[in-house]
């Protein structure tokens, strides 16, 4: 009887782990970013919270942090990301061409190196410097997402390839820099290339085989897209409803999404309790809204996913007919927080629009919408009803039409935040967030799609809001309430990762390439600061290694802010309009790609 019993426990046990309210997110992934001694995963967890548990740095002390070491990359392009940091191994990529160092904690001896051999004609195939933003690790295995599309599995103890996989084609502009996601059995990998017309899309695949397992579009019908009229749910007239059948395809002319953009080269997060992964999808192609009539869904989206089966379970539209190049690929950051006082498991989204989102995460319900930087212009506020941006015509590039350039829009095609994640501090509930703080005059014009040639359509200039110096600003936002609760200005943008600790500091960089550390509880209040050897787009992280907490971030200046320097580039228009408003930073810092770490003096 028994022994009956105890099968019968089995088999219940069995099935509910099968259910999908108890899903398991990758046991080994799990086990490394619960040691606080590691940074296992580029956000720290799988949330995306950039939260660290390790307090022995903190506000008392953080001023006499000192250099512990420094490592060079030999690569001078822009350095986005941050290495990991697993069981005492750290391990360093570099932008194109992709190299990997894996670096013994004890000596800092290169274990083993790996460089890919990859042709260079993909340089020019991208669209913003030829920037990577990280390394995945799960059960030994070192995943590199190289420029050329290549997905590779590399051993984590001697650098050997395991399998490798193309995720996109580069001769057509399918090339990538996001970072490898692990969750669960897979490795969930984008494409980048929506300046070029490409179609977006996320896949997954086996991190034992290199098999895909599934693939979803951004645009197209529905079966591309893994999406279920009936059951995949939107954000409608105050309520969620089904999208309904081709809800993308209904928001074209003709064949427009097989080259509409929606790419994903950003970060996505996962809730294991709901199984669901997340992430944003990027502008629609060309730039030239006059030729892509449409709400163009799901370009500008939101996505939670079903991570077994890809399918979705809900999106939400930020910017819908985006006429300014908003991205929505910005990270999700998943926190449990009160919303107008009221508990909610949320979804966090600083949009490159310039508004802050804040969403329930279950169901896809809007709850917050508000701007994040003060001098957005471009749409009054967010209609809650309907989600929809309420656009002033001033602003609106496809009212005023072709080859006008319309001047003045706040913010600018790089938005109020890019790519470099915000963190969240769970002991007072407030986000951080690395802005810019910058406008534009942009001028569409008609271009013809040929594949493999860049499909911009559009001619910018960038420059600080009027009768202001600073280019960004580091704000401490409050997501249940949609307020700005202190903002720190910066000269440029910053364009760094920031890193909060339960030492009550947060951490992040800026483009003359200073770290800077202050109080969590006022970011006003400076507690460190020193200049590395290049701008830092990189991402802030930290891991503790026998004993010691240390701090570190890439330096090497480059990406959208940075492309003049990166690439060479003189003219104010060049960089899609980066150029001329950056070009300052010529005078305060140099290329050169290295990693420098902190500590406490001994």
């Amino acid at each position: 009887m028994r022994v009956a019993n105890k099968k019968l426990v089995f088999a219940s046990l069995l099935s509910m782990l099968a259910l999908p309210g108890l899903a398991v997110a990758n046991p080994d992934v799990e086990k490394q970013i619960a040691n606080q001694n590691n940074w296992a995963m580029q956000a720290g967890d799988m949330y995306n919270q950039r939260y660290s548990k390790l307090s022995q740095i903190n506000t008392q002390n953080v001023g006499k942090m000192q250099v512990a070491w420094m490592f060079s990359t030999g690569v001078l392009r822009g350095h986005e990301g941050s290495p990991l940091v697993v069981n005492g191994t750290m391990y360093i990529h570099t932008p194109f061409p992709n190299k990997v160092f894996a670096l013994d904690l004890d000596t800092q001896k290169i274990k083993w190196r790996y460089e890919p051999k990859q042709d260079a004609a993909v340089i020019p195939q991208m669209c913003c410097d030829t920037v990577y933003r990280g390394l995945a690790y799960a059960e030994n295995k070192i995943f590199l997402q190289q420029a050329d599309s290549t997905l590779v599995a590399l051993d984590a103890g001697t650098g050997k390839v395991l399998w490798s996989v193309k995720n996109g084609d580069p001769k057509v502009g399918a090339v990538n820099t996001n970072a490898p996601h692990v969750f669960k059995d897979k490795v969930i990998t984008g494409i980048s290339g929506g300046e070029w017309g490409v179609r977006g899309y996320v896949a997954a695949y086996d991190i034992n085989t290199g098999k895909q397992v599934w693939k979803a579009y951004s645009t197209g019908p529905d079966a591309e897209m893994l999406i279920d009229p009936d059951k995949t749910m939107t954000w409608t007239d105050g309520s969620l409803k089904p999208v309904g059948k081709d809800s993308s395809l209904k928001t074209w002319q003709g064949d427009q999404w097989k080259i509409g953009g929606g790419t994903t080269w950003g970060w996505y997060s996962y809730d294991k309790a709901l199984n669901l992964m997340y992430y944003g999808t990027g502008n629609p192609s060309t730039w030239n809204p006059a030729q892509r009539p449409g709400d163009n869904r799901w370009s500008m989206t939101v996505m939670a996913r079903d991570v077994d089966t890809g399918m979705a379970k809900w999106v939400f539209q930020m910017t819908p007919y985006d006429e300014w190049d908003f991205d929505g690929v910005n990270e999700m950051i998943l926190a449990d927080i009160n919303v107008k006082g009221k508990p909610t498991k949320a979804l966090v989204h600083f949009d490159r629009n310039g508004f802050g989102y804040t969403l329930d995460r279950v169901t896809g319900a809007l709850l917050v919408a508000e701007k994040y930087d003060p001098k957005v212009n471009w749409a009054t506020h967010v209609d809650m009803k309907t989600g929809r941006p309420q656009v002033v015509k001033q602003y609106s590039t496809a009212q005023n039409g072709l080859e006008h350039n319309t001047k003045g829009i706040c913010p600018a095609a790089l938005g109020s935040k890019d790519e470099q994640p915000a963190a969240f501090n769970p002991k007072n509930g407030r986000f951080y967030v690395p802005t810019n703080h910058v406008c534009m005059d942009y001028e569409p014009f008609k271009v013809d799609y040929v594949a493999g040639q860049p499909y911009v359509g559009a001619t910018l200039s960038m420059y600080p809001p009027a009768g202001e110096k600073n280019m960004g600003n580091f704000i401490e936002w409050d997501a249940g309430t949609g307020k700005i609760v202190k903002s720190h200005p910066e000269k440029f943008s910053v364009w760094s990762g920031a890193l909060v600790t339960a030492g009550g500091i947060v951490c992040y960089g800026t483009l003359e390439g200073y770290l800077k550390c202050v109080d969590a509880n006022d970011i006003n209040k400076e507690l460190f600061k020193f200049k590395t050897p290049s701008g830092i787009i990189g991402n802030v992280f930290t891991y503790e290694h026998k004993g010691k907490q240390y701090i570190g971030v890439y330096s090497g200046i480059g990406g959208w802010a940075g492309i003049g320097m990166a690439a060479g580039l003189e003219k104010d228009q060049d960089g899609l309009g980066a150029v001329g408003g950056y070009k300052e930073l010529r005078d305060y810092t140099e290329l050169g790609g290295s990693l420098t770490v902190f500590a406490l003096p001994q």
